[in-house]
């Protein structure tokens, strides 16, 4: 009888211990990816959620929640002038910003990836920029491209050329802006292309090689159409970075109103204006619906780039075959 006990006993210990088993394999994945998650719900999906909320409402800083007002907050957005100086302003400097970035990083990545003498040094210092304050580098930037005393302007006036109006011209102003951008970020994406670029099999080029295929017709061949997931990944997140800039634009100027005539006024700082600036601040529903609108158009941007992107990619593999 005592025997059977103990023989039962086990059998239930072990059937628990294989159920633990079970669960353990099941859910442990989940568990692990589960903070990042639960901290996004926190930090993001509930301030996307709330802003929308405001965003129907006549909400100001100081009276706080006011009359529900639906889409009126939108339709007051869309009928400003200066919104849309911005959206024009937010892709201008985008598109000068992040092609000649991409570029750059890819022949910097590709530079970084040959043989060279202290290459940890070089792959080191292409990383420098990154992590100096944004703040730095636009007031360095700002001095850099000052309409008066700027060094540029003085460089151009050596060569005989006309000063330009940096700060008070519509395209000049997007090219200093574009500048520090290209300055902090294409460092970093070339790291992200070099990581990738290591990650190709040397037999790839030693076969070329053996071919008789140059540098060149190797970056072309090989590294480019080894890097689509890569450039894929960078893309869109030039494309949702470059729409949301704030930082330098913001500083370009001592006013950070985006200039005179909203040359350089950017979605993100018309926004900022809404919510906080010193003129006709503190009304959060007409923030919040331009914050609404600004996501949109960057899921649309960013949905259009993800298609483009693999139509290329494929056409390419096509091509390929």
């Amino acid at each position: 009888m005592t025997t059977a006990l103990l023989d039962d006993r086990q059998v239930r210990r072990i059937a628990f211990g294989n159920r633990l088993s079970h669960w353990d394999f099941k859910l442990s994945p989940y568990l692990y990816v589960s903070p990042f998650f639960i901290l996004f719900a926190l930090t993001g999906l509930f301030p996307i959620l709330y802003t929308a909320y405001v965003s129907v409402y006549d909400w100001h800083i100081i009276g706080g929640q006011g009359d529900f007002v639906g889409l009126g907050n939108f339709e007051w957005v869309l009928g400003q002038e200066k919104f849309w100086l911005a959206l024009r302003n937010s892709f201008s400097i985008f598109l000068l910003s992040a092609i000649p970035q991409v570029i750059f990083a890819l022949i910097i990545a590709a530079v970084l990836s040959d043989n060279l003498r202290a290459k940890t040094f070089w792959r080191m210092g292409v990383l420098v920029p990154y992590v100096v304050a944004p703040v730095a580098v636009a007031l360095i930037f700002s001095n850099m491209f000052g309409d008066q005393y700027g060094l540029i302007n003085n460089l151009l006036g050596r060569i005989g050329l006309d000063p330009v109006g940096w700060h008070s011209q519509v395209v000049p102003s997007h090219l200093a802006i574009a500048t520090m951008v290209n300055f902090r970020w294409t460092g970093y994406n070339a790291l992200i292309f070099l990581a990738a670029m290591q990650a190709i099999p040397r037999d790839y080029y030693e076969a070329a090689m053996l071919d008789g295929a140059t540098k060149l017709r190797q970056f072309f061949s090989i590294t480019i159409p080894s890097l689509r997931p890569t450039l894929i990944f960078v893309i869109i997140t030039s494309t949702i970075g470059g729409l949301q800039i704030f930082d330098e634009p913001r500083m370009y100027d001592q006013s950070g109103q985006g200039g005179a005539s909203a040359q350089w006024l950017t979605i993100t700082m018309f926004i900022y204006n809404q919510g906080f600036g010193q003129t006709g601040g503190g009304q959060f529903g007409h923030a919040a619906a331009a914050a609404w609108l600004l996501f949109i158009i960057i899921i649309v941007v960013g949905l259009i780039n993800l298609a483009a992107t693999r139509a290329i990619a494929s056409a390419g593999t096509r091509n390929g075959k």
